[in-house]
């Protein structure tokens, strides 16, 4: 799972990556306008956020990520301990409020609790469309108990693809979800994954549900 950090001291963002590195793929913005540039890719489980910071604060940040119907789950790291800031927060649509200075485990508690929820997944970290399940944290993919061979970077595809199964995903958004907007690789290594992935599914007569947009992208029916 990825998650955005949108804080504008580079040694605490620095340090709260450190914290969840290990669980899950992190991005950093240091601004709320990169933030919003960020979010608006729609490809994140979960956006930490910052409220006091230069250009555009946290809650204009919320703000405008919920006028632009972005849903991203929000936790909000903040030295702002007020209630009334808490209860902007919330209105606004953060989904939890944390305090600064941190503990790494609540932390790492709070997430795992917002994204049990948002996901839908409340006591185990599988996900499950139909006979097929996905492991996220052995990263094995089953079809009926049967094992899929699956590549590299096709399990991540497949978690992304059913998680937001009905929903067109553009090459871009997979690109840039699950090699990042570093890579020195280009969007074409979707094609090639995806091509591996129906293969894979063909071989338990699932590849139906993979649909190709033609110039677009993909989408899970």
């Amino acid at each position: 799972m990825k998650i955005l950090i949108i804080e504008d001291d580079k040694i605490l963002s620095d340090t709260i990556k450190q914290c969840i590195e290990k669980q899950y793929n992190t991005e950093q913005a240091f601004d709320g306008e990169e933030g919003i540039l960020y979010a608006e890719q729609n490809i994140y489980d979960l956006i930490i956020l910052d409220i006091m910071m230069p250009i555009m604060n946290g809650f204009e940040v919320i703000k405008q990520m919920r006028d632009k119907n972005i849903s991203t789950p929000v936790l909000i790291l903040t030295a702002r301990d007020g209630l009334d800031d808490k209860l902007k927060g919330f209105k606004l649509g953060a989904d939890d409020y944390l305090i600064k200075p941190f503990e790494r485990e609540e932390l790492i508690a709070r997430i795992e609790a917002i994204i049990r929820r948002t996901s839908g997944n409340y006591f185990e970290n599988t996900l499950t469309y139909e006979n097929l399940n996905l492991d996220l944290s052995s990263r094995q993919a089953t079809v009926s108990g049967k094992n899929l061979e699956l590549q590299g970077k096709q399990f991540d595809l497949l978690e992304y693809l059913i998680k937001y199964k009905g929903t067109i995903i553009t090459k871009e958004q997979i690109f840039d979800k699950i090699w990042g907007f570093d890579s020195e690789t280009t969007t074409n290594v979707v094609e090639v994954y995806a091509s591996g992935l129906r293969k894979e599914l063909k071989k338990f007569g699932m590849d139906e549900h993979l649909k190709t947009i033609r110039g677009v992208g993909y989408i899970w029916k």
